[in-house]
């Protein structure tokens, strides 16, 4: 929603310049879709339009066919209005949130904690993700549109880990946000998870599946990998780094309603689309 087309960063390194041809086929698939809110056709940009193109490799019905999903669930589930009074039983588990830090390539982070769980239902958690996702997008800088995801499994159990939401999950990720994750980084994953990410496999689409990395404490390659991604001082110490314990409910919730006014805003005060 906040990306620039001329400066769009799928890695940190490589920009893409949208061509003559790729905008013919962004302007197809307005046509394809029709009439518009004002709210749709603030969502409707190029930016996100170009999103659900490559997602489906420029084609054009098949975007068009996604984008009109994502709209009619946005329509029903109402992303944008959910608000921190709504979440904040479900976020002061700590189990899932959003650091005060970006990795080195500008994407917001989001931290997840699986032994956090607890007897949160499952639509609640999805509920919260949601909320997450949609404040991660609108901290988006101008020239990013990706996201980078920790998963801390440091004490998790497998029954702390949720076959159906996770599906649910991952569909919501790949079908109402396409191409906003970056990397997955499931870390101190126990073995046990191995068979259970086998069953996953089939539900994540080839792309989403390579962005997703197993690391480990002891494993060099995984602390080089966080070396070249982050900032030590400012990654927690849980996965390595040296900055501070992580998760203040009071600071997250004083910075959440903060960020609040800024998802307010967007969709109240930006301009739609002609």
């Amino acid at each position: 929603m906040s990306v620039d087309l001329n400066k769009t960063a799928s890695n940190g390194h490589d920009k893409m310049v949208i061509s003559q041809e790729h905008q013919a086929k962004i302007t197809k698939v307005r046509g394809l879709i029709g009439p518009l809110s004002d709210k749709e056709s603030v969502y409707c940009s190029d930016a996100s339009i170009s999103r659900y193109l490559r997602s489906r490799n420029w084609n054009v019905k098949k975007a068009a066919q996604m984008l009109k999903q994502s709209l009619k669930w946005r329509k029903e589930y109402k992303p944008e209005e959910i608000r921190w009074e709504e979440v904040a039983a479900v976020a002061e588990k700590g189990m899932l949130y959003r650091p005060n830090y970006c990795d080195k390539y500008g994407r917001p982070v989001i931290v997840m904690r699986p032994c956090n769980k607890k007897s949160t239902p499952a639509q609640d958690m999805i509920k919260y993700f949601v909320y997450c996702m949609e404040n991660a997008i609108i901290y988006l800088s101008p020239h990013q549109e990706q996201l980078a995801w920790l998963i801390d499994f440091q004490g998790a159990k497998m029954s702390d880990v949720s076959f159906k939401t996770s599906r649910e999950t991952i569909h919501i990720l790949q079908e109402y946000y396409p191409k906003h994750l970056g990397l997955a980084m499931l870390y101190k994953a126990p073995r046990i998870f191995q068979p259970f990410f086998t069953m996953l496999r089939p539900f994540l689409e080839t792309e989403l599946y390579n962005k997703v990395k197993f690391g480990y404490s002891d494993d060099l390659n995984t602390k080089k990998m966080l070396e070249d991604l982050f900032d030590m001082d400012k990654l927690e110490s849980a996965f390595g780094g040296n900055g501070d314990t992580g998760f203040d409910m009071n600071r997250y919730a004083e910075r959440m309603k903060e960020d609040e006014s800024k998802i307010i805003s967007f969709w109240t005060q930006a301009k739609p689309v002609s």
